[in-house]
């Protein structure tokens, strides 16, 4: 008999049990370098009106603060990780991927109004479903929905301080913005980005 030629394909076991690539992210971007430079500027015109003193106050105060911080952005990290290995990647594709169409958009635009929360929670949300198949116009819907019209905001602070009639009509008003916003962004993606072709798509 003979030997199982090394170019036949994978089992298709094989090939499902083999980890998903994830997104390598840079540790020092070009982001990161601005803030430092920033950062050390600013140290330095406290250090030349304040002295050491009021270097090592403003030092201590943001450490305690980055203190209390830290579990909600480990949570939120968490989280994000959590949702894009739990979720169905072939049904976020097909709900929210570029070829939902508006459906996906108005999906995105309701999830990101009822999405609790504040930043720590929504920016990994977002992220995790862009890992799992969303494309960038149902996502962006998401993110101004969450801004705009995020019902846990509206009713814990607007309400009381603005008023139901107010916070209503902003909510109204608000509403058609998500879409439009996702729509301009799944615009502008496919034409930054291009989809390369492929032999299946010639034919």
């Amino acid at each position: 008999m003979s030997e199982p030629s090394s170019k036949d394909p994978a089992p298709a076991a094989d090939a499902e049990s083999e980890p998903r690539p994830g997104r390598v992210r840079k540790p020092i971007g070009w982001s990161t370098l601005v803030i430092a430079a920033l950062v050390a500027l600013s140290a330095a015109l406290v250090w030349r009106r304040d002295g050491t003193d009021g270097v090592l106050e403003i030092l201590t105060h943001d450490l305690s603060l980055f203190g209390g911080i830290l579990p909600r952005v480990l949570a939120g990290c968490l989280l994000g990780a959590f949702i894009s290995e739990i979720l169905p990647h072939e049904k976020v594709s097909r709900s929210l991927g570029p070829k939902s169409g508006l459906k996906g958009l108005l999906i995105g635009t309701a999830f990101g109004a009822i999405l609790p929360g504040g930043p720590f929670t929504a920016y990994p949300v977002a992220s995790a479903l862009l890992a799992v198949g969303a494309d960038f116009g149902a996502t962006i819907a998401m993110v101004v929905s969450w801004t705009l019209i995020g019902y846990g905001r509206a009713v814990a602070w607007e309400i009381p301080i603005m008023g139901t009639d107010f916070t209503l009509w902003r909510i109204v008003i608000s509403l058609p913005l998500p879409v439009l916003a996702g729509a301009l962004g799944r615009f502008v993606y496919v034409r930054m980005y291009p989809k390369p072709v492929t032999k299946d798509d010639e034919t």
